[in-house]
């Protein structure tokens, strides 16, 4: 009898371990907390009455599915999290599929918006950017900004087997983080025009998704139900409650989430609203009454990890206990003999101790700390590539008169140490300021954002580059810093911005007449003709593009940011190299084969040649899909004899039709697939310069019409006949050219 009592007892005990290990509700009483095998806690909801009364926060539960699936508007919800802040949605992934002969089958473009949900946003931190497939090149599109390009990578592989399993890093496969946080988006994916990978990887994808569920396979290049395997990838939203602070929404208790006594309100993840949590030692839900319970820290399970003796639980803490005879040693976990206390020898000890603190202790510090910040300064000297450059410039005498080693602060005292209001530029590895030097001199100061020891070289490259170059079109370097945290470059301030924001920037719509536009390229390609030919060692650019163009109040131009440029032995015509640059600028040859030449700034210049002439960007989700890079939009138009409707308003109305169709065709032969094929920058200074004065010189009547016949017959359009003999002198050396058209 005594033992089915016991077996009993034993029973009920574990039925109510069992009960109380149940987690707790989350939802309010009624309403569903599971849609399928997905949680909705509150303050999400399925119904009315369910969730807290905010937009985006009601979930329906669509039964035509079987089993059921949750849904949050149109997109169908994968995971939601109360403690991170975070939800998943499926995604949809874009595609471009080719048939044998290279033609394109179908494709489909796709994205998620958010955009009337203020507070949710897609995740920077936790999604990734990926494309798949052989030359293809995935693109993401800020919707909520006029074509703002958030992101692109490109995948390349010449054959099946040179992708490697688990591996996306370019070959087959690649992946971008997400610079910033947004609400809606776009996605396309796109086959390169001068490779057909067809035969192996029929397709192109490209997707935003949670970084770490997906990995690449191999296989993946001609899996034909790629798409139905990968429905899965979700995309992560990071999630909070209204647009408000924690302090403005706490004083209004009707509305404030956080409602659970022992809960915590902090700033979201993104930026707008907040988000509730438990206070320590609760856990469960902050967003209903009573929903953060105390954590039982001395259960069995926890109670000889916490103390060595005993524990008592309290609400939201825990406390440790000793048995008779010892007492809880400082970190009130261990438990030691409890010894009467020598307050002798305490008392001794401390009154010697403030003597030597009293005497000595300033002075110690005082040399502490120097040589701390020596030792500061010579780690960051080396951090910086400081032996590397001492190593490069140590053959140069000249380089101490050019440049001038800046202190950290002077630096600090030109910038108003580094105040915001002094930033004048910002890029993706540094950022601009505006300084000015005890001679009341006007410099530019460029910091690196973060120690990146990949980009050490390109930094001493920089400094190395612009110290052995002396043109008026080219920036100049006065001096560097290697003794703080990031490397630093002090060159002269150039006043009047960059040509892409005087060519795309909002304002600044046709801000500059065509012989400025002229004039502005001519000198750009001076300046490129001179790095190519007249420097005491050739240099290739590497990074031509308008953002590298800066403009003083003249709007004279000077070429600017040396970080990918390369010097070449003179006995060069070419260097293998890895493949840099910006994408829309970039020579396919060069990024093909990875030979870098001359003829590789000449392509570059050709973009920013065409982007004067027309005003459009490099890429452009509004043009169709074939013609989203301006080198193809460019190229077609000069074919299907379209120019004179893709120029902008004010070129085409300055400029004669006869120059203009000059200066398209300059850009034309500079955008050739084939570097041989192109014009040299020798060349192109010349024809430009040619152009320049055909602009420039007043025409009277008489010497109209014989232009006219000069030209061709009178009326004619778009298309000329004229022989421009210009001759002119670059840096001393007197160059001539024939402008000749179709």
């Amino acid at each position: 009898m005594g033992f089915y009592l016991l077996l009993q007892l034993l029973c009920l005990a574990t039925t109510i371990k069992a009960l109380s290990s149940q987690p707790l509700v989350t939802t309010k009483p009624g309403c569903l907390h599971k849609c399928r095998n997905v949680d909705i806690p509150y303050p999400f909801g399925i119904g009315k009455g369910c969730h807290i009364g905010m937009r985006g926060f009601n979930f329906t539960c669509n039964h035509t599915f079987k089993p059921p699936k949750p849904f949050w508007g149109k997109h169908e919800v994968v995971n939601i999290s109360l403690a991170s802040g975070i939800m998943k949605l499926s995604n949809d992934m874009s595609y471009e599929c080719y048939n044998k002969t290279g033609g394109l089958d179908n494709y489909s473009d796709n994205g998620l918006s958010l955009y009337e949900n203020y507070s949710f946003t897609f995740s920077k931190t936790l999604n990734r950017f990926m494309a798949i497939g052989c030359n293809n090149v995935g693109l993401i599109y800020d919707l909520s900004e006029v074509d703002l390009l958030l992101g692109s990578c490109s995948s390349l592989c010449t054959t099946n087997d040179s992708a490697t399993d688990g591996t996306c890093s370019g070959t087959g496969c690649c992946q971008t983080k997400i610079p910033k946080v947004f609400k809606r988006y776009e996605v396309s994916a796109n086959r390169l025009l001068w490779r057909n990978g067809s035969s192996f990887s029929p397709c192109s994808f490209a997707f935003l998704g949670e970084k770490d569920a997906f990995s690449f396979k191999r296989s993946d290049l001609n899996d034909t139900n790629f798409l139905k395997r990968n429905k899965a990838i979700p995309v992560v939203v990071d999630w909070a409650i209204g647009n408000e602070t924690c302090e403005i929404a706490r004083k209004n208790s009707a509305t404030f989430a956080c409602v659970s006594e022992n809960s915590d309100c902090y700033k979201s993840t993104n930026g707008l609203g907040y988000r509730c949590n438990c206070s320590k030692g609760y856990e469960w839900n902050p967003y209903l009454h009573e929903g953060c319970q105390d954590i039982d820290e001395c259960d069995e399970d926890h109670e000889k990890k916490l103390c060595q003796h005993g524990c008592k639980n309290l609400p939201g803490k825990y406390s440790c206990f000793c048995r008779k005879g010892y007492r809880l040693h400082e970190d009130n976990k261990y438990c030691i003999k409890d010894t009467k206390f020598p307050v002798l020898d305490f008392v001794l000890g401390i009154g010697l101790s403030l003597l030597l603190i009293l005497i000595g202790g300033p002075s110690l510090y005082w040399v502490w700390r120097k040589r701390k910040l020596i030792k500061l300064k010579e780690k960051f000297f080396q951090q910086n590539g400081g032996l590397l450059l001492q190593e490069k410039i140590s053959s140069c005498q000249s380089f101490a008169e050019l440049c001038k080693i800046f202190t950290t602060e002077e630096l600090e005292k030109a910038t108003q140490n580094y105040d915001k209001s002094q930033i004048v530029g910002e890029g993706g590895y540094g950022t601009v300021y505006k300084g000015i030097l005890p001679d009341n001199r006007i410099v530019a100061v460029k910091k690196s954002k973060i120690v990146d020891e990949t980009q050490i070289e390109q930094f001493i490259n920089e400094v190395h580059v612009l110290s052995q170059i002396n043109h008026r079109n080219i920036v100049r370097l006065l001096g560097f810093c290697l003794e703080a945290e990031v490397p630093i470059l002090v060159y002269e301030f150039i006043s009047n911005g960059t040509l892409s924001q005087h060519i795309h920037g909002e304002g600044y719509n046709s801000s500059i007449s065509l012989e400025n536009r002229l004039r502005i390229a001519a000198e750009t390609a001076g300046a490129l003709y001179y790095l190519h030919s007249a420097a005491s060692t050739p240099i290739f650019h590497r990074d031509v593009k308008s953002a590298n163009i800066l403009l003083d109040d003249n709007f004279t131009a000077k070429v600017s940011d040396f970080g990918a440029s390369r010097l070449v032995p003179l006995d060069h015509t070419r260097v293998t190299t890895l493949v840099m640059g910006t994408w829309g600028y970039l020579d396919p040859e060069y990024h093909q084969t990875g030979q870098l030449t001359g003829k590789s700034d000449v392509y570059s210049f050709g973009i920013v040649l065409v982007e004067l002439l027309t005003g459009e960007g490099t890429v452009s989700s509004t043009r169709s899909q074939e013609n989203r890079s301006l080198s193809n939009y460019f190229l077609s138009s000069m074919k299907e004899n379209r120019l004179f409707e893709i120029l902008e308003e004010r070129v085409r109305d300055e400029g004669r039709e006869e120059q203009l169709i000059a200066v398209a065709q300059l850009a034309e032969r500079c955008l050739k697939l084939k570097g041989e094929e192109r014009p040299t920058m020798k060349e192109v200074v010349a024809e430009l310069e040619g152009l320049r004065r055909f602009h420039e010189h007043p025409w009277d009547s008489k010497k109209h019409k014989e232009t006219e016949n000069l030209l061709g017959e009178p009326g004619s359009s778009r298309g000329y006949n004229s022989n421009v003999i210009s001759e002119y002198s670059v840096d001393g050396h007197v160059l001539s050219t024939l402008t000749t058209g179709r």
